[in-house]
């Protein structure tokens, strides 16, 4: 592996002198590592690295194609722009967790086999459960727990998936599944689903990603979606399952997001709903439709980085976060309004920004494959990710009734992390190009036709007028959407509560009959035990011992020292045995 660094390793490793630098030199290191990073990814060459044994089977540290090598691309770049958001952190802490979650997230993208896949997956679950932690207070601690509960448990049922797959098939290389979707098989889907939010299996975002800290949701984002969005089109392209979970999950954020009053609530729902042009183009399968889940997945990046960087900018300077509490501040804070809008037009697929050339592929490959309901369902929620993150969200914001709060735009990093993912926002949109020629088949999709700008400006333009006409009905409520989160919020107090009462008194009932009818006979028995022990065993032992002693003692006597008496002893005993040989032969 001389001709191979492993990104993963510049940040992990790159993350243990971090609490140890101060002011602009830790500034400058933080830089450095992802500028490094992104380096080692442009210049490394398709091959696989680090093979080796482990328990008799076949192990591969990085697998290097064009596949992983997009999405390590996208994800060095990210983390760049998320450390220059995040300079102004005075603590070390979160940049370490956010190294380590990049690192993990690396190993993930290049994982050659299960095993290494597996490893990585977990680092990425609890160092980004460190970024709600961080945040403090009772509902980001709450929050926090339960993010790393369901994802220990996503955890060990991928593991089981591992271990079964690999004993039907004898390898645990990491590839398309072959040969029949064993348990094992369906294991480790369940496991990738969980991480890609795929509903019902998606509160986790959803509660979590609201209450992380302001940077460190930039961060979270990014990574974890897209790493099961990765090794879904690794591991299952084609799954027919895939297409309908991906289509379900593209109107089902939409709707929840219609719901919304947290700005980075809607947000995460709006994670859910375009993963799933992912989730559906990975199922569909075909080289344009993986494509386009690829392509996608670089595009939502990031434009969601941006977002949650605009939405985290206001919320950093008015500690505000409902939309009935903001509104106004396009007066003071014009360059964060400007940059969020610009994620808005990329996440609503507006011509000359990313989405439109990336989104637009799924659309396209869903048709070229005759599947009529998944284009409508997902120009649909195409329609209502313009409704709500790029008109209600930024309505409600930046520009709707004042409250008066004090505001202003926030800390110098913050606009220039922001600006750097508008840049490449716009800059994807007018030039894919270059984006296009990273993505692991041929292209043959030209995005900028008479026909697709038309219908697609066509589609925004009917959805602005519906936003205006209905923009009372659309007014944000100060209210708790239930989502599936609440079965495992009320299991858990259901399972609470069978501890505190029913176990914990059928506990006491059992302790009780121990104390008064068990124990009790027990030691009458121990005592029992001991009295014959003292009485009988050792009555009969002391006995025997002291006859052995006596009988040492007569023995010892006899023993004069005169030869004559042991002559004469001799003599006597030859004739005692020869007698008793006579006597005995008769």
């Amino acid at each position: 592996m001389t001709e191979f660094i492993h990104p993963a390793l510049l940040f992990i490793l790159g993350a243990l002198p971090i609490p140890f630098l101060r002011g602009s030199i830790r500034k400058a290191y933080l830089l450095l590592i992802p500028a490094l990073a992104i380096l080692a990814v442009v210049t490394m060459q398709p091959d696989n690295y680090g093979a080796a044994s482990f328990l008799g089977q076949q192990i591969q540290i990085a697998k290097v194609d064009k596949l992983s090598s997009v999405f390590a691309t996208v994800f060095t770049i990210m983390a760049l722009i998320g450390t220059v958001y995040a300079l102004h952190l005075p603590r070390p802490g979160q940049h370490v967790a956010a190294f380590v979650y990049v690192g993990s997230a690396l190993g993930v993208v290049f994982a050659g086999d299960y095993l290494t896949l597996y490893l990585f997956w977990e680092g990425m679950a609890f160092a980004s459960a460190y970024l709600v932690f961080a945040q403090g207070g009772r509902q980001a601690i709450s929050a926090g727990f339960r993010y790393l509960m369901v994802h220990i448990t996503g955890g060990v049922v991928l593991l089981g998936g591992i271990i079964l797959y690999g004993l039907s098939t004898g390898s645990l290389l990491l590839g398309p599944i072959e040969g029949g979707m064993g348990a094992g098989a369906y294991l480790i889907l369940a496991g990738f689903l969980l991480n890609a939010a795929v509903p019902p299996l998606n509160a986790w975002l959803t509660d979590a990603y609201p209450e992380a800290t302001v940077t460190g949701a930039v961060f979270m984002s990014a990574f974890t979606t897209k790493t099961a969005v990765y090794v879904l089109a690794r591991a299952f392209p084609g799954t027919e399952l895939l297409v309908w979970l991906g289509t379900a999950m593209a109107l089902y954020g939409v709707i929840y997001a219609v719901l919304e009053n947290d700005c980075r609530r809607l947000l995460a729902y709006h994670i859910v709903s375009q993963v799933g042009y992912m989730v559906a183009g990975v199922g569909i399968g075909t080289e344009m439709a993986v494509n386009g889940a690829t392509s996608h997945a670089f595009a939502h990046i990031l434009y969601k980085a941006l977002l949650f960087m605009g939405a985290g900018a206001v919320i950093y300077v008015t500690g505000r976060r409902k939309l009935t509490e903001l509104g106004g501040l396009y007066k003071t804070m014009p360059l964060t309004v400007a940059l969020y809008m610009v994620g808005a037009f990329a996440i609503s697929a507006f011509p000359f920004f990313s989405g439109f050339v990336t989104k637009s592929m799924v659309i396209a490959a869903a048709g070229q494959d005759h599947r009529a309901l998944v284009v409508l369902a997902l120009t649909m929620a195409s329609s209502g990710t313009f409704l709500h993150t790029g008109l209600k969200l930024p309505y409600y914001m930046f520009f709707g009734t004042d409250p008066k709060l004090e505001a202003r735009e926030p800390p110098r990093n913050m606009l220039v992390a922001m600006g750097m993912a508008a840049v490449l926002c716009i800059a994807i949109g007018v030039f894919p190009q270059p984006l296009y020629a990273l993505l692991p088949y041929p292209v043959d999709f030209e995005p900028y036709t008479g026909l697709h700008v038309t219908e697609s400006l066509g589609v925004l333009m009917f959805t602005a007028f519906g936003f205006v006409l209905f923009l009372r009905a659309l007014d944000p409520e100060n209210t708790i959407s239930i989502d599936t989160d609440w079965f495992y919020r009320k299991g858990a107090r259901v399972f609470m509560w069978l501890a505190e009462r029913p176990l914990a008194r059928y506990e006491k009932a059992v302790s009780d009959v121990s104390e008064t009818g068990a124990l009790p006979l027990l030691y009458g028995a121990a005592r029992a035990g001991l009295r014959i022990d003292l009485t009988g065993v050792d009555a009969v032992v002391n006995g025997v011992a002291r006859s052995i002693l006596r009988g040492g003692g007569r023995l010892r006597r006899l023993q004069t020292g005169v030869v004559t008496h042991y002559v004469l002893a001799m003599i006597v005993g030859v004739i005692a045995a020869t007698a008793i040989f006579a006597v005995a032969w008769r």
